[in-house]
């Protein structure tokens, strides 16, 4: 079984920078694809980016130019470098684990989930 703890979550102001850290058990970040989720009120969960097995990496266009999804395997965690902070980005994110190549929609480990607000 798999653990994930997100931390670094907070308040900031819209163009700020925050850097999330998601760490695992079980050498997670070197045998499982790892990716940043996000969900705000009233809304689905959405992928935000992924790093698989290897080099390669997904992001969603929106976040694309922003964000930057990197690991860890000595200290096994997984960051989430977030720049140009939007209120939009609102939202809890989540750090999630999968046995499935990069693209996969099913996730089997998540973590409890960290607060991110902007505030315009």
């Amino acid at each position: 079984q798999v653990q994930l703890v997100e931390s670094g979550g907070g308040l900031v102001q819209a163009g700020a920078s925050l850097r999330l850290s998601c760490a695992a058990s079980e050498r997670t970040v070197s045998r499982y694809t790892m990716g940043w989720f996000r969900q705000a009120p009233g809304k689905e969960r959405e992928l935000l980016a992924a790093i698989g097995h290897g080099t390669s990496t997904y992001y969603l266009g929106s976040v694309r130019d922003r964000f930057a999804i990197s690991r860890d395997n000595a200290k096994n965690t997984v960051y989430l470098q977030m720049n140009s902070l939007k209120p939009e980005d609102t939202a809890v994110y989540y750090c999630a684990a999968s046995l499935g190549p990069l693209g996969t929609r099913s996730y089997d480990y998540w973590g409890q989930g960290t607060q991110v607000t902007v505030s315009s």
